[in-house]
């Protein structure tokens, strides 16, 4: 006899209810395309990398955007990642009522060592198929920023890779992102 066992999918609606009825309060964790998935405990290099950005990105865009460090955003696709860096829109009080949507959303940073594979395989996916424009991961292990821009469907059709220079992000142009301020020491 063979047993099947299929996971079961949520939508955002059921998994806030979660969240306010403390069902998840025992573990961090995020909704990626209808699955509640366990975050890991960041490490040193993550949590130094993404503090450091975070700061830089919020003296270097002052009043264009609003720099969110590792809160939730709402995705079309039943999914409420929590990116490590989300530049979106300045919305204010409005941020009560909901997590950024795509729509208010400039681009958005994961940094990843230990997790790389998810963070340039299933999260590009989730974040193509919600129409996020721009992608960024901090790959710790080369030191290097992975972008990903144009997305299609359920990919982006532009991914290029720098490990030096500047980056000017789709939404500000005339901006110039330091690389190294993103990924090194």
């Amino acid at each position: 006899m063979t047993i099947s066992l299929t996971k079961s999918r949520i939508d955002i609606d059921s998994y806030h209810r979660m969240i306010i009825d403390g069902s998840l309060s025992d573990r961090p964790v995020e909704l990626l395309n209808g699955e509640i998935v366990d975050m890991l405990p960041e490490g040193k290099p993550h949590a130094y990398f993404s503090t450091s950005a975070g700061k830089y990105l919020l003296r270097l865009l002052g009043d264009r955007a609003l720099v969110r460090p590792a809160k939730p955003i709402t995705l079309p696709n039943d999914s409420e990642p929590e990116p490590d860096i989300a530049i979106v829109q300045r919305l204010g009080r409005e941020y009560l009522e909901h997590h950024p949507y795509p729509q208010n959303i400039f681009w958005v940073i994961e940094y990843s060592d230990s997790t790389l594979e998810e963070e340039l395989e299933q999260k590009t996916k989730i974040y193509a198929e919600a129409r996020i424009l721009e992608y960024w991961v901090a790959n710790l292990r080369k030191r290097e920023v992975v972008v990903f821009r144009n997305p299609q469907k359920s990919n982006y059709l532009s991914k290029f890779t720098l490990r030096e220079g500047t980056i000017n992000p789709l939404a500000f142009p005339e901006v110039n992102v330091s690389v190294d301020s993103i990924v090194s020491l």
